[in-house]
């Protein structure tokens, strides 16, 4: 039984939930400092955030599995692909999870505003055609778009939204800045799967934009990110100190553009998760402090 749950555990991912709650955090911090703030509606805003990331997480085990993407990569468990579970199991899962999402939205709509019915459920369906349906946009090249929208501006935004029930030109900033590194996450992820992405054609950006072009543009994103994050100065001082990250930040661009495949290009995979997550806690305790 505790082995089962474990893979289901490994299954979703857990290495990737910082980028559900780095920007609900910070949207949240941002909020407190113009001083409005609620336990609960920040709760429930990082439940959606984490049940669909989970959930986009067990859907791309899921369709990536049935159609025999998933045979011959490196790096977390496939549930479908490795056998640990059914097809039918994870696509259940995906479901679950989206359905928490789901319920947690609702009601944070119905505590705020109903327009946040049609925005959750966009949220959804676009986690779904990611790697699901018959014509894929993951499939396509699009999923670092997808990820900067849903994963950086609207998470950060609507958390500020769910707290003030307004947009400021700051939460649009701290979204786009974390917008930046989850979307560096997945262009490194991509890197890593590029070679067999391409043999089952598998479109991803990274298979579009060839290799070298590919590691340069996560070294832009990832600087991009960090600047822009320090553009945040005009609302909290302290925000400068996102600066500091880019000390951090050498190591995996350094892997990256030096050339690091396969198995090798999990650390830096790491390390990028680890700057999103620290990010948006310079950018929260900045907000919180102002």
């Amino acid at each position: 039984m505790t082995n089962q749950i474990s893979i289901w555990f490994l299954g979703a991912r857990p290495k990737t939930l910082g980028a559900a709650f780095a920007p609900v955090v910070a949207g949240s911090a941002l909020g407190f400092s113009v001083g409005s703030f609620n336990w609960l509606n920040a709760i429930l805003a990082a439940l959606v955030a984490l049940s669909l990331q989970v959930g986009v997480n067990y859907a791309n085990d899921y369709s990536d599995g049935i159609k025999g993407s998933d045979s011959n990569r490196v790096g977390p468990i496939r549930l479908v692909a490795s056998g640990l579970a059914t097809a039918k199991s994870v696509k259940t899962a995906s479901f679950i999870s989206f359905a928490v999402a789901a319920i947690a939205g609702l009601i944070l709509s119905l505590r705020i505003n109903l327009w946040l019915v049609p925005v959750g459920a966009i949220c959804i369906i676009a986690a779904w055609l990611y790697t699901g349906g018959r014509s894929p946009y993951g499939y396509k090249g699009f999923g670092e778009v997808s990820v900067f929208i849903f994963f950086g501006l609207v998470a950060t935004i609507g958390s500020f939204y769910v707290q003030t029930e307004s947009i400021s030109i700051a939460s649009v900033v701290t979204g786009t800045s974390l917008g930046l590194l989850s979307m560096a996450l997945l262009i490194v992820n991509n890197l890593r799967d590029r070679p067999g992405d391409q043999q089952v054609g598998k479109l991803t950006l990274a298979v579009k934009l060839g290799d070298k072009k590919t590691r340069l543009f996560y070294m832009v994103v990832v600087i991009g990110s960090i600047v822009i994050a320090m553009l945040l100065a005009f609302t909290a001082p302290l925000a400068t100190l996102s600066g500091l990250l880019i000390l951090i930040a050498m190591q995996p661009i350094r892997d990256v553009v030096a050339g690091a495949t396969g198995k090798n290009l999990i650390s830096p995979l790491q390390q990028t998760n680890r700057l999103l997550i620290l990010l948006g806690l310079i950018l929260s305790i900045s907000f919180v402090l102002a």
